[in-house]
């Protein structure tokens, strides 16, 4: 008993790491879309806004690859897997993101989403499923208090080793005497970028290859997450059979989507408001830092004394409220209720997943795959809000874009969650 106890503590805490290098890489998109948007000299947000794009739909490809590739591997190696893959895109990013080469510099970050994609599939149920899927949410918080802590630091890292100064390196762009000088000035902000990324691609590889050797236990998810007998037919031959799989993965599209608005928009959307370069690039911290008490509270309060579907209630509920509170406020105080809706998200991740996939049995990978393929949501609702803030009142937009969302995470927690189940 005490020997399962602690492989139980031991794979929770290598899984811990894994969420805390995946958010520490993921919360970096935020401060890119400043640095792009300066380093390749683009003349609009929705050009910089590529960055999510491109980051964000590897999920929507690479998702159901990915559980064909972990049936192969199996999820341990799928986990060393992902993150070699990752380090292949950080140091394609950081050599032409030098080299001020744009498109390649976007397909770096579609291979680090690639890498991320074989990564979360494997991670997100093994954590779900290592113990009671009552419970779950409650291991999903420890996993998000690793996450969003990495993705606090990552701003920060990056602003500190990149982004020092930007403002006035903005004005000096501006100000430049010709295009040679101009030029010189972007050629060498953009090689900032370089050796950073070259680190952390480094250390991607390290841990790839601590994961094989680690103690993490073999998980046969198909075995572990069985039909409930009496409750879900053992007669299902295909994915599509389960609705509220369905419901939930369309759910995660629409939470990513607002998380990454929360997240990775919050300095655009501070810009707005004429807030320079210098504050905005450090507005996506406090998004994490208000995520992080979400999941603090979760971590105390599920399944203890609120369930899993009441928390996602509560969540939807407080992402309506902070939403129009950002509509109706100006300046700072809108920013801070666009970040206060980090504290609405925190718990959302946590509760969709393991009702999405509770008693898949034997499809547990391709349901889970069909669930990160949602994760394109912060590939596509950012890029709506960055096209339409260039023709329309940018509150506006984030308004309308943001309230359907939040109403359908509420159906998803009263009802949507049920549909199909016995």
């Amino acid at each position: 008993m005490q020997n399962n106890s602690r492989q139980y503590i031991q794979s929770v805490s290598i899984i811990g790491i894994l969420f805390f290098i995946f958010g520490f890489v993921t919360w970096l998109n935020g401060p890119l879309i400043t640095f792009v948007k300066l380093a390749f000299d683009l003349d609009t947000d929705s050009k910089a806004f590529w960055v999510t794009t491109a980051f964000y739909m590897a999920y929507f490809f690479l998702a159901l690859p990915s559980s064909w590739i972990l049936e192969k591997t199996g999820m341990k190696k799928g986990m060393a897997l992902g993150l070699l893959v990752m380090a292949v895109g950080t140091s394609i990013f950081g050599h032409f993101a030098t080299e001020r080469n744009y498109p390649i510099s976007l397909l770096g970050l579609f291979i680090i989403g690639s890498g991320l994609s074989i990564l979360q599939t494997a991670c997100n149920p093994y954590i779900s499923i290592i113990g009671p899927i009552e419970s779950a949410a409650q291991r999903i918080s420890i996993m998000g208090i690793c996450n969003k802590t990495a993705g606090m630091l990552s701003p920060i890292v990056l602003s500190a080793f990149v982004l020092k100064d930007v403002s006035s390196l903005e004005e000096k762009v501006k100000n430049a005497a010709d295009s040679t000088a101009r030029e010189h000035i972007l050629n060498e902000f953009a090689s900032s970028i370089y050796w950073p990324y070259m680190i952390m691609a480094l250390i991607l590889v390290v841990l790839a290859f601590w994961i094989t050797r680690s103690p993490l236990p073999e998980i046969k998810a198909s075995e572990v997450n069985a039909e409930p007998v009496g409750k879900t037919p053992r007669n299902k031959t295909s994915i599509l059979q389960f609705p509220y799989l369905l419901l939930g993965a369309f759910c995660i599209f629409v939470y990513v989507g607002v998380e990454v608005m929360a997240g990775d928009a919050i300095g655009t959307y501070g810009k707005g408001f004429g807030i320079s370069s210098d504050q905005t690039k450090y507005f996506t911290s406090f998004t994490l830092f208000a995520m992080l008490a979400g999941y603090v509270v979760g971590l105390f309060t599920i399944p203890k004394i609120i369930s899993q579907q009441t928390a996602l209630k509560i969540s939807a509920w407080l992402g309506i409220i902070f939403t129009g509170a950002a509509l109706v406020t100006h300046g700072y105080w809108s920013v801070g209720f666009v970040a206060a809706l980090g504290l609405a998200n925190a718990l959302m991740w946590p509760a969709i997943w393991p009702l999405a996939i509770e008693g898949l049995g034997r499809f547990t990978e391709r349901g889970s795959a069909l669930l990160i393929m949602g994760i394109a949501g912060g590939a596509i609702i950012p890029r709506i809000f960055a096209t339409l803030k260039d023709e329309y009142d940018f509150q506006w937009v984030f308004f309308v874009i943001m309230l359907p969302c939040y109403l359908y995470i509420l159906y998803f927690s009263v009802k949507g969650h049920r549909v199909g189940k016995a």
